[in-house]
């Protein structure tokens, strides 16, 4: 085995790594739970993780070998601004706080970019610690039904173990269902369990009513499976399939899909985004100075005039400025770019879901800027369109040019049994000659 493959034992410290970056991005405010948990213990627990996973990687990868990304330069450059709007401390000592752990959170992935191969090893650490979150949810569900679908959330699915909000829980339902059915279609897992992961997480889905989740898969998987339409058989199918099942819940249960959709808003508040537009309208007529304008007003916790922003744009914008929204853009068109570039292949496919999704939910939700789940999945896909290292040669050049050929470069390998290689064809090196002293011991 090729020493820069890794051992089983270091992709358990890998996957390891990587399940503590999704604890990290947890977050610490939401729902309330069963067991009340103080916000302090939640952010010791999650920036815990963070260091963890920034310990383990860097235990796993002493001699700092990195694989070059154009997505992981980009992201660091959104340290650049992110620094700036926070040191005059406009935002307070937390938005230096804040810029710690976005350097932490990319370092650890430049880290872990070692292991990126084009292959599906990260996939499946997203989807099973993403699943193993909703299991939390669902055992939530089943212990305190009343907690987990309190009337704060308009009877909407919560975390009831750990605090999670609906839209996080939908996010990571839709996120580990699209990415398993990509790989049953890819013949990359089995249909017992692609099913367990599937239907649980369609179900959770369903109970938080999140809108911008659902339309994310949808379209998410619309756009992976149209991308293997031309070369795969398994998506051809399943695409006709998803056709007609779509026509058929349109049009028996459109009227049960309407309200699901509607969530019981009335129109206008339906309209406004259920109070978004608001709070962005706001955001965009304040004021700002030119510095604030280029780099913003330092890291914060995504809200503005005490109401939550709610949108990826917006929240960048107001906190690292017109500099952290190219940056943002440049990072999104390059995985793009790259994924349509691709030939056809599941990896690419896995990809592009990806992308498309973070790219509709950053309309409604926040994240694209600071550490966060929206960042994981990017990295994800920027792990499915690395190419593969190539294989280090065994012999040396010396060794495989005609002038320097060596009695080790005529191995038996390289002659056929049929037409074994002359024994007086092969080189041999000149003979010392032997002292005299050395021969009459012989003789004796």
């Amino acid at each position: 085995m090729r020493a820069d493959t890794g051992t089983d034992h270091t992709s358990r410290i890998v996957g390891t790594a990587w399940g503590l970056l999704i604890l990290n991005t947890l977050g610490s405010a939401g729902a309330k739970t069963i067991v009340p948990l103080p916000r302090s213990l939640i952010q010791m627990a999650t920036m815990g993780a963070l260091v963890a996973a920034f310990a383990l990687a860097l235990a796993v990868n002493l001699r700092l070998r990195i694989r070059a990304s154009a997505f992981l330069l980009l992201l660091t450059l959104l340290l650049v601004p992110s620094v700036i709007s926070s040191a005059d401390l406009e935002s307070g000592f937390g938005a230096l706080f804040r810029c710690t752990r976005l350097a932490l959170f990319v370092g650890t992935l430049w880290l872990l970019s070692r292991w990126w191969d084009g292959g599906p090893t990260f996939v499946r650490h997203h989807i099973r610690m993403y699943f193993a979150v909703l299991g939390s949810v669902a055992a939530g569900l089943v212990i305190s039904p009343g907690a987990a679908l309190p009337e704060l959330y308009g009877g909407r699915l919560v975390g009831a173990l750990w605090p999670l909000t609906p839209p996080q829980i939908g996010q990571y339902a839709a996120v580990i269902i699209g990415l398993t059915v990509l790989l049953l279609m890819g013949r990359r897992t089995d249909r017992t369990s692609a099913a367990v992961v599937i239907v649980p997480s369609l179900v959770l889905l369903a109970l938080t009513h999140t809108r911008t989740a659902t339309l994310g898969l949808l379209v998410g998987l619309a756009l992976a499976i149209g991308s293997l339409i031309l070369t795969s058989a398994a998506a051809r199918r399943f695409f006709t399939w998803a056709v007609l099942c779509a026509a058929v819940a349109a049009v028996g249960f459109g009227s049960a899909l309407q309200a699901w959709f509607l969530r019981g808003q009335s129109q206008e508040n339906f309209t406004s985004l259920t109070g978004r537009a608001k709070v962005w309208d706001a955001l965009l007529a304040a004021p700002r100075t030119a510095s604030e304008y280029l780099f913003g007003a330092g890291l914060g916790d995504k809200s503005f005039g005490g109401l939550p922003i709610d949108n990826s744009w917006l929240a960048v914008y107001h906190e690292q400025g017109m500099t952290g929204v190219a940056l943002v853009a440049a990072f999104l068109l390059v995985l793009g770019g790259v994924a349509l570039l691709r030939p056809p292949s599941l990896s690419r496919a896995c990809a592009i879901f990806l992308i498309s999704y973070c790219a509709i939910a950053s309309y409604t939700e926040a994240g694209l800027g600071d550490a966060s789940p929206y960042l994981l999945h990017l990295t994800v896909a920027a792990s499915l369109l690395a190419t593969p290292a190539a294989a280090t040669p065994l012999t040396t050049p010396e060794a495989s040019t005609p002038e320097a050929s060596t009695p080790e470069a005529s191995t038996p390998a390289a002659s056929t049994p049929e037409a074994p290689a002359p024994e007086a064809s092969t080189p041999t090196a000149p003979r010392r000659p032997v002292p005299r002293w050395a021969r009459r011991s012989e003789v004796t």
